[in-house]
């Protein structure tokens, strides 16, 4: 029988992009997958093409974190495994950035990732195991210019991510992060628009730039993603780490 089996996973951001990706494997592994995020149209349409169930919440929400969570296990049963994937990426210069900016793209990314790990690790250190995986960003072992509050962000992600491992390396748990460059999602598609929008730049243009810190010189998809996400999931030894998937920018 599969590792994975009757594993009850829950995947923030399931809706599409990586999430979808990561969700999808778990299923077809054997593993039980609730999806969450703040669309419930994309979410329910998703959940259906699964068979997942999902719940909708929004990360920096800490009340609808926790329901969400609470209705999961009592449809699926505890949370096995937890892959915080939900983020935004929005670029601006530091000097011409809202302070809302800031504070957004933190409470998403960071905050968010602090949110659901809350509401499913005192569970898991009650049954003595959990794998917990986070999808932080190479951005969160490098910089890059203009989008700093990101960066930030990423870069917390990681340092909660080694904490947290050490805390719980002997209680059965493993927490890592899986860090991908310019992954073909939604967010790079949007990034793609506005540097077509502000530079007048053409699309292909564009793209290449974006690209260019890639070895391989091209976006990285989202089921390369999610096969790093679910292999940390099965890998007992693996603690602590920040697996760059990004063609070989980040060594």
């Amino acid at each position: 029988m599969s590792w994975y089996e009757g594993k009850h996973a829950v995947i923030t951001g399931g809706g599409s992009g990586i999430g979808l990706a990561v969700a999808r494997v778990l299923v077809d592994k054997g593993a039980k997958a609730t999806i969450t995020g703040r669309n419930a149209e994309r979410l329910e349409k998703a959940a259906s093409e699964l068979g997942a169930s999902y719940q909708v919440a929004d990360v920096t929400n800490r009340d609808a974190v926790r329901g969400a969570v609470a209705a999961a296990v009592e449809e699926s049963g505890a949370v096995d495994i937890l892959i915080n994937n939900a983020g935004v990426a929005e670029a601006a210069p530091f000097a011409r950035a809202s302070d809302n900016h800031w504070d957004q793209t933190l409470a998403i990314n960071l905050t968010g990732v602090y949110n659901c790990t809350k509401s499913v690790v005192q569970g898991m250190l009650q049954r003595g195991s959990g794998r917990i995986v986070n999808v932080a960003s190479t951005a969160g072992q490098v910089g890059y210019a203009y989008v700093s509050a990101y960066c930030a962000a990423k870069h917390g992600v990681i340092g909660l991510t080694r904490a947290l491992a050490l805390e719980y390396a002997r209680k059965g748990i493993t927490v890592n992060a899986v860090c991908p460059g310019y992954t073909d999602t939604d967010i790079v598609q949007r990034s793609l628009d506005k540097i077509v929008e502000t530079t007048g730049r053409t699309r292909e243009e564009a793209l290449a730039e974006l690209v260019k810190s890639n070895p391989q010189g091209r976006l990285i998809r989202p089921d390369e993603v999610a096969d790093a996400v679910v292999w940390l999931c099965r890998q007992e030894s693996m603690n602590g780490q920040a697996i760059s998937v990004a063609g070989g920018e980040v060594m």
